[in-house]
């Protein structure tokens, strides 16, 4: 072994160019899980039907549907919080898909605040 702690003809060069095509590979592997959170969907349903939403893996809400029998002008506070909880549920359900997906790739990085 030479003095760097490197096995002979490894050196710096190899172990910099093996890590950095292992980076390369990662990184593409988490684009292609971004793409397909993108098109996965969540539903999340409150109110025993009442409120319903639709997201993405990639936390992009796209449907609210409400049943007319949720509509009460006399009460407009409670639509609210069902539409407030059931959005919530949804981007709890995207945030728990996308942990499920990327978890594999990123082995303990998928820890890290705000990385994903």
């Amino acid at each position: 072994m030479a003095k760097h702690g490197f096995p002979r003809g490894m050196g710096m060069g190899g172990n910099l160019n093996n890590l950095m095509k292992q980076a390369q590979k990662m990184q593409e592997q988490m684009l292609k899980a971004q793409e397909e959170l993108a098109e996965k969907t969540v539903e999340a349903t409150v109110g025993g039907g009442a409120v319903t939403v639709v997201a993405t893996g990639a936390k992009e809400i796209k449907e609210i549907r409400i049943s007319k029998e949720a509509v009460d002008p006399d009460d407009v506070e409670t639509l609210q919080d069902l539409v407030l909880a059931a959005v919530n549920e949804a981007l709890r359900q995207a945030d728990e898909l996308a942990k499920n997906m990327m978890g594999g790739l990123t082995g303990g990085l998928g820890n890290i605040p705000g990385l994903f």
